[in-house]
């Protein structure tokens, strides 16, 4: 199912709503509030109207160290669909009070309105989250929080553009307590379509002192790698964009030469690339989480923001119009640049907050949702402390650019060094969607969860990356100790989890170590794949298959899944030459691959020649085969 289908399922679509409202309304109030600071010259104290203006982005983010901890234990606690309405419900209370605020126009009143905003924020985004795996399928996971992700986005431009708006009216207190208290008792009142939920974790004793909470819930997930590490990337994204969104102003007014028109257009440009970046990463994911779209989208927000950098400033006579900047060439760079960087930012993040979704235990999802967003405005903090260091540095504006950009790449780097699976996600996603065009069958055979075994053909060294992007669930391959020695593959390898494994006669102890990883891969309910020849084809038929899977099965009873590999023998990576790496590669970009997968084998049933009869039959159909060479090229 496209996302856009899920809009119109009660399971999805009451929950995005009760988001996106929320989201609207948050920065309806907190824009019209920055601008009656700004504009009324309103202070307090020594802190005059700018400084106020950054006090209310600091008490925004505050709640979220405060409450997250606690938020996250009550939302694994509690059914998150019974804490929602209570949630909405004090946002229309807060609005109540920020309504008396704007009438009086009682600063402290105000501010206290923001902190409570963000609270309440702080105790929604945990559940917001966390609920997605109960309520969609593991197949509509992405397209979730593609949809989640892009509706936020909107909604904070959208927001942001309509607190502006009424505020400047005639009327203008009127028309924004109007606005935020009906969408309040909106968002309130759709949260009674929400389709109700169980308690993840009933048996979580809540710790109400936030600040052991908070610690407590950081050195929990800072203890798993797996989590921490997409969780650092996640909140990467919040340090860039922040910085991104901070220095728009500036950049259009002191660099650019541009009216408060220009810096509203950047700020569209990016929510909008943010929203069809989500969009586009579900449509190049196919609906299955696909973790080397993360490495696209850092080299692209990379590219993208260096070349802001290098764009320079576009030279106008006076004062850029917002028209007259659209029609310089190098404001049509600018803005292409401010939207690609943003789509890929989109395609960067959808993934990671999959993967943490999909790999954090059900009973503790919330908290770890919690202790990355406490993560996330952490280093928005930190971003802005940052801005202000280069700024008192004397740092030119653009260099700034430069810095994120090379920052960028440094995090991603460190990232990738550390989880090799995302460059090996990568690799197989660029093999299957550019190199070859790979069409898939069966793929639901595969069970979603517990141990199972894949059994295929084997016609070419890239067949476990063809298997590999085309399996719903991460797999790992058995493969000859041979391959482990390879410089910089290895790496891959190890990012793939490889299992090396030789022959009685060649090593005893790697066979008997292969066996054990085997064992205890099945034992801990993951997926298995073999290649039971033994060996890629030479002459492009099949080989006996090998009676190592009779053992494996024996040993841990689990079902085998038959997968036939059509249209590789002949292509670059075969060994129809002789030798592998022959020819003309070019000849077989975008040539016709398949993949079919065939029902499970029951480990009772399972035989070597039953396998191979299962794998031959899926191979006879009708898939194209790749083109041959002709002798010219051979």
């Amino acid at each position: 199912m496209h996302a856009t289908g899920l809009l119109r399922q009660r399971r999805f679509a009451p929950l995005f709503w009760v988001q996106a409202l929320g989201a609207f309304n948050d920065n309806v109030f907190k824009n019209a509030l920055i601008i009656m600071i700004a504009f009324k010259s309103m202070s307090l104290g020594a802190l005059d109207s700018t400084s106020m203006v950054a006090l209310c982005g600091g008490l925004f983010i505050l709640p979220f160290f405060l409450f997250s901890g606690v938020a996250g234990q009550m939302a694994d606690h509690w059914p998150k669909t019974r804490l929602i309405p209570w949630i909405k419900f004090g946002e229309i209370v807060i609005m109540t009070l920020a309504t008396a605020g704007l009438f009086m126009e009682h600063l402290i009143l105000l501010l206290v309105v923001l902190f409570l905003m963000g609270a309440q924020s702080s105790f929604f985004g945990p559940i917001k989250f966390g609920i997605l795996p109960e309520l969609l399928d593991k197949e509509d996971l992405v397209g979730g929080n593609a949809l989640v992700e892009m509706a936020t986005f909107l909604a904070i431009l959208l927001g942001t553009l309509t607190g502006g708006i009424l505020i400047a009216t005639d009327h203008g207190a009127t028309w924004v307590s109007g606005t935020v208290l009906c969408i309040a008792v909106l968002g309130w009142l759709v949260t009674f379509r929400l389709q109700p939920t169980v308690a993840t974790n009933p048996g979580q004793r809540i710790n109400w002192d936030p600040f052991s909470s908070t610690w407590h819930m950081l050195a929990r997930v800072g203890a798993e790698r797996g989590i921490y590490l997409p969780i650092l990337g996640i909140a990467w994204f919040w340090f860039l964009g922040a910085s991104l969104l901070a220095l728009f102003p500036t950049f259009s007014k002191d660099v650019l030469g541009g009216t408060e028109h220009l810096v509203t257009f950047f700020l569209a440009v990016f929510s909008i690339g943010i929203g069809a970046g989500s969009i586009l990463c579900e449509r190049l994911s196919k609906g299955r989480l696909e973790l080397g779209l993360v490495p696209i989208g850092s080299i692209g927000m990379t590219l993208f923001t260096l070349d802001l950098f290098f764009a320079g400033a576009p030279q106008a006579d006076g004062t850029f119009t917002l028209i007259g900047f659209l029609t310089s060439v190098g404001g049509i760079r600018i803005s292409l640049d401010i939207l690609l960087l943003s789509v890929f930012g989109g395609c960067y993040i959808v993934p990671l907050m999959t993967m943490i979704q999909q790999r954090s235990a059900p009973k503790h999802r919330a908290s770890i949702i919690a202790a990355s967003n406490i993560v996330n405005a952490l280093f928005m903090v930190v971003s802005s402390v940052f801005l202000i260091g280069l700024r008192l540095a004397g740092l030119p504006l653009l260099w700034t650019f430069l810095i994120l950009a090379l920052m960028n790449a440094a995090i991603a780097l460190y990232i990738y060094l550390l989880i090799p699976e995302f460059m090996y996600r990568l690799l197989c996603w660029l093999l299957a969607n550019i190199v070859y065009r790979l069409r898939l069958e069966g793929d639901a055979h595969i069970p979603q969860e517990g141990p199972v075994v894949l059994a295929s053909n084997h016609v070419t060294f890239v067949d476990w990356m063809l298997i590999g992007g085309a399996c719903p669930r991460p797999a790992r391959f058995v493969m000859h100790h041979s391959f482990m020695k390879i410089p910089v593959a290895n790496w891959i390898f190890k990012g793939a989890k490889v299992i090396p494994i030789a022959s009685a006669k060649e090593s005893p102890t790697v066979l008997k170590a292969a066996m054990d990883s085997i064992s205890d891969a099945l034992e801990n309910g993951e997926v298995v794949c073999i290649f039971p020849e033994g060996q890629i084809t030479r002459d492009g038929n099949f080989n006996e298959f090998r009676a190592g899977i009779e053992r494996i099965v024996e040993r841990n009873p689990a079902p085998v899944v038959p997968i036939a590999l059509h249209g590789l023998w002949g292509s670059w990576f075969s060994r129809e030459r002789g030798k592998a790496l022959r020819g003309n590669p070019f000849r077989w970009l975008r040539a016709h691959v398949g993949l079919r997968i065939g029902e499970a084998i029951p480990a009772e049933n399972v035989t070597a020649e039953r396998v191979k009869e299962e794998v031959h039959r899926l191979y006879g159909g009708d898939m194209p085969l790749a083109p041959k060479e002709d002798e010219e090229s051979s």
